[in-house]
């Protein structure tokens, strides 16, 4: 005797198609009624073209979204998702079967029969059981070990929503298991079907060979997989579990331009004929920033990677996501409510997000770096910046360097003419200055920092002392440069920062140069990503680079001899930039040279907090101070000398030696300073 199919089972009566029929379309409504709530949302939001490059775009998808290339960035974590992952696209066929198969006991998809048929259902019954151990696993982990990283500081959590999915997707499988364990029971082969191992697990608990019984099984077990399958299909876009939907949309519209802010509203001439500068509230973000909110899963890597939160400032990324995700589904809900009693007043930015929250980030670009689905946060900082900006609301510390900038070119209020006063402490060459109409081949650009700050001064010589020595034909703007001003944009200051690359960029542009060079990572992405006008500009660890592969220089290991050696890599040249290779093939130039790699290296660096105008920044928040962290790091891995490639590194993490009572153990140099004394 052959087991009931559910298409041929009335249920109370009525026929189990017309059954099927009401619940999926019931269900697929609700769902598009939803969807179609949420994407409005994206709708009255502000533009934001993310439609270039379509075949890099498609190879991110595949790479990152489907290929899951970041998620064993933790390993443990990074593996259960990559099963949970693969166990959805598997199945997603069987659900789509199971579906069909409520119409009609024959369904099946047109490809999958025959010995291809019977491959795939072994692998989606070991799929299953995979699944399952997995949800369990999962449970078990956050219940009882319960990784900080997925707390919410100061909010309502939503810890309750990741067991309600988990218990989904585990009743899916079980009933899943029920389903087929029970025709397999009543076929009398179970034993024999050890290619499906979940379906002989489940016949093996079936209580009796009744066939009443098992039928009962076989088509309750359909029906309750296909309620909690639909059940959980609309479950996803009103909870935190969204991402289901939206990562991969979310990874193939990425920001492909690192580096770079975007403007204060695409398809706007003249941001000064806006009424208001920057976002302060949820429709003033781009589209794909809110898609970003939409899509952020909760799992708190980009926390766990930020140096601000590490450190005590009041900075979580992943709860910027978070508490304006909850703010949308607040405002915006998938059911008008006319009164709305219970919806708060508060503004987004200034009271659910805080000014304590937006000013504690360094831009370093961890969180992004981190992230398996791509979600942006510095945009939405600087956006959020230049509203405080708009509205005056700038910390008190950071008041005098701009003022400084706007008035003098330079933070650190001295004269434009004292420019060049660092080329009289050369007196074994002259430095020439680039007059309007010259030519050199190349152009450095010392920036303020190399400039004024009398230890960075020792770094812009040893830059000048190594190209004069490698016969390099290089020259300086002098009076007539500018700030770069990385930082003045990073900080929301959008006018300030036009005026400034503005005079730099004619000053460009009155001079003739093969390539600009700077020593400075900030002024090289700057000038690299954010002058509207395109320049050919190269970072000294680049530079170093190219003249030693050119045999333009040699270097000697005097200098290091018998000293362990690390590299920290600054935000702006590697996470920034993507450049991570150049400086260490410099250091390994260095013959005899000792090296080990601090475990936060590389795309992991940890931020020193040392960025520009920053190091004018006080914050009274920070249990540690980031640059302190750091050179425990490096002491950590036996380091004796710190080697950097950034000014403000150096200075911060100069500074954190002596603030840790390393003075003598550990020094930090930068990368141009030892080529300098390192040269034969």
């Amino acid at each position: 005797m052959n087991i009931l199919e559910p298409a041929d089972t009335p249920i109370l009566g009525a026929p189990a198609p017309a059954i099927a029929f009401i619940i999926l379309f019931l269900s697929i409504s609700f769902f598009f009624y939803v969807m179609y709530r949420r994407i409005n949302l994206l709708r009255k939001a502000a533009p934001d073209p993310r439609f270039s490059d379509i075949p890099t775009r498609v190879q991110r998808v595949l790479v990152y979204g489907f290929g899951q290339w970041r998620q064993p960035r933790y390993l443990g974590a990074g593996i259960l998702h990559i099963l949970l992952f693969a166990g959805f696209i598997i199945l997603s066929l069987r659900s789509l079967t199971l579906i069909g198969r409520g119409f009609s006991p024959t369904f099946h998809i047109p490809f999958l029969t025959g010995s291809v048929g019977f491959a795939y259902d072994s692998i989606k019954d070991y799929t299953v059981l995979v699944v399952l151990i997995v949800c369990v696993i999962a449970m078990v982990r956050r219940a009882v070990f319960h990784p900080a990283r997925y707390d919410h500081p100061g909010t309502i959590g939503h810890e309750h929503e990741a067991y309600v999915i988990l218990g989904l997707v585990s009743a899916l499988m079980i009933t899943d298991m029920i389903h087929d364990g029970a025709a397999l029971k009543a076929s009398g082969l179970s034993g024999e079907y050890y290619r499906l191992p979940a379906a002989t697990l489940a016949s093996m608990f079936m209580p009796t060979n009744s066939m009443p019984t098992l039928n009962f099984l076989h088509v309750g077990g359909y029906w309750t997989h296909i309620l909690f399958f639909l059940g959980l299909l609309n479950y996803l876009p009103v909870s935190k579990h969204f991402h289901v939907i939206t990562a991969i949309p979310n990874v193939f519209f990425s920001n492909l331009n690192k580096g770079s802010i975007k403007p204060v509203k695409y398809g706007v001439a003249d941001w000064m004929e806006l009424e208001q500068c920057g976002v302060s509230d949820l429709t003033g973000f781009t589209w794909k920033h809110i898609l970003d909110f939409y899509s952020c899963a909760d799992c708190g890597r980009c926390s766990d990677n930020c140096p601000a939160n590490t450190v005590g400032r009041a900075l979580s990324p992943k709860m910027i996501s978070v508490k304006a995700r909850d703010y949308a589904y607040e405002h915006f809900p998938v059911f008008d409510r006319v009164a709305q009693p219970g919806r708060s007043e508060r503004k987004l930015v200034g009271d659910i997000i805080t000014e304590q929250e937006i000013w504690a980030c360094t831009t370093c670009g961890a969180c992004e770096a981190e992230c398996p689905i791509f979600i942006e946060y510095i945009d939405k900082i600087v956006d959020m910046r230049r509203y405080l900006m708009d509205r005056g609301d700038i910390p008190l510390s950071l008041q005098k360097p701009l003022q400084q900038i706007k008035k003098k070119g330079n933070a650190y209020g001295a004269m434009k003419s004292k420019r060049s006063a660092w080329t009289k402490d050369i007196e074994e060459f002259q430095i020439r200055i680039l007059e309007e109409g010259e030519h050199s081949d190349l152009l450095f650009f010392v920036d303020s920092c190399g400039s004024f700050d009398p230890r960075i001064q020792e770094i812009t010589k040893s830059f000048a002392r190594t190209m004069k020595r490698a016969n390099v034909d290089f020259a300086i703007l002098g009076p007539d440069e500018n700030d770069s001003g990385n930082e003045v944009r990073r900080l929301g200051e959008e006018g300030l920062f036009e005026q400034v690359s503005s005079h730099n960029i004619d000053a460009f542009q009155a001079r003739s140069f093969n390539e600009i060079v700077a020593f400075d990572p900030h002024a090289f992405n700057v000038i690299k990503n954010d002058y509207p006008e395109p320049f050919k500009v190269i970072h000294s660890s680049q530079f170093l680079a190219r003249l030693l592969s050119n045999g333009d220089l040699s270097l000697n290991g005097g200098y290091l001899r018998d000293r362990t050696v690390t590299y920290h890599d600054p935000c702006y040249l590697g996470r920034h930039n993507g450049i991570y290779d150049e400086p260490r093939r410099v250091l390994k130039a260095i013959p005899g040279i000792r090296y080990q790699e601090m475990k936060r290296s590389f795309s992991r660096s940890f931020c020193c907090s040392g960025g520009g105008l920053l190091l004018w920044y006080e914050n009274e928040e920070e249990k540690e101070r980031m640059g302190e962290r750091r050179v425990k790091m490096a002491m950590e891995v036996g380091a004796q000398v710190i080697v950097t490639a950034c000014p403000f590194c150096l200075i911060n993490i100069e500074d954190a030696i002596k603030t840790t009572g390393n003075e003598g153990k550990i020094e930090v140099i930068d990368l141009v300073e030892l080529v300098d004394r390192s040269m034969s």
